[in-house]
């Protein structure tokens, strides 16, 4: 694979240039001036940083959101063979994982959230909310988890030894990130909407997530797919090709990004769960 350009359709409208490591399998965002990042971020719709329900496209998210929260829970619980006492969630948004956790399951939850909107949103909800992990404690965790929010992330060699010096032996290390070989990406090309530069500072495969976890003595054990994800991300890059959401070929799209996926294993998102 080649190096590429993306264009930035959500928020800025320019150009940042990808850069391929064959050996992780992964592109990186060439970014430069660290200092204006944040600016990428201030949209009203930047839907992870709030709990809109403005139009129909939210009302859906808002809803599917509580359904998956319900499904990460039941996937981290059948891995974690030891009751789950203290959980971190990383770019914890506006709090929800933690909430469902915290008020169902009874567990001592917290979470960081770099978005001073989101985490104000979480902190609402009684949830202990820091700004980075450098203001954590030494505490350790059963289990960690980052939804989407890794490819975010400015090193990953900091990040991978926060999560060894932190997690309980036998803890779980729960990583979700969109996957540029799926069928969505492959069709929607420079208009995928999970490129989503330069917010998403790394992209990720299979063969990276592995490779990473391995450096820092981590063991990929399970690999969970994001159904959900396909038809989201298909929406948001057809109105980002066309103009409009389109949400029938969205949907169609979508599903066949799932139903071929049944054979290529590579869907529009995993989960990926990795063990000390």
């Amino acid at each position: 694979m080649k190096h590429q350009n993306i264009k930035d359709y959500s928020i800025s409208k320019e150009e940042f240039e990808l850069k391929y490591n064959n050996e992780y399998q992964m592109y990186e965002t060439h970014f430069i001036n660290w200092d204006t990042l944040d600016t990428y971020y201030k949209s009203d719709d930047y839907i992870s940083h709030t709990d809109g329900k403005r139009n129909l496209f939210e009302k859906v998210y808002q809803i599917v959101k509580d359904i998956t929260i319900k499904q990460k829970w039941k996937l981290i619980k059948k891995f974690h063979d030891k009751p789950i006492v203290d959980v971190l969630d990383i770019g914890c948004g506006t709090g929800d994982f933690l909430k469902y956790g915290i008020e169902k399951l009874s567990l001592d939850g917290v979470g960081v959230e770099p978005s001073e909107k989101a985490r104000t949103i979480a902190q609402s909800k009684k949830i202990s909310v820091a700004q980075a992990i450098d203001s954590l404690n030494e505490k350790k965790y059963d289990v960690i988890t980052l939804w989407h929010v890794l490819e975010h992330v400015k090193d990953l060699d900091e990040y991978f030894t926060f999560f060894k010096n932190h997690l309980k032996e036998d803890g779980l290390l729960v990583i979700a990130v969109p996957n540029f070989k799926s069928y969505d990406a492959i069709y929607y090309k420079n208009y995928w909407a999970a490129w989503d530069v330069p917010r998403h500072l790394w992209h990720f495969s299979k063969t990276a997530i592995k490779k990473l976890g391995a450096k820092h003595e981590f063991n990929l054990i399970h690999i969970e797919p994001m159904y959900f994800d396909s038809f989201y991300i298909s929406m948001l890059s057809e109105e980002y090709k066309s103009g409009s959401k389109n949400p029938l070929k969205a949907f169609y799209i979508g599903w066949k990004s799932n139903f071929k996926a049944k054979r290529s294993k590579e869907y529009s998102s995993h989960i990926y769960i990795l063990k000390k």
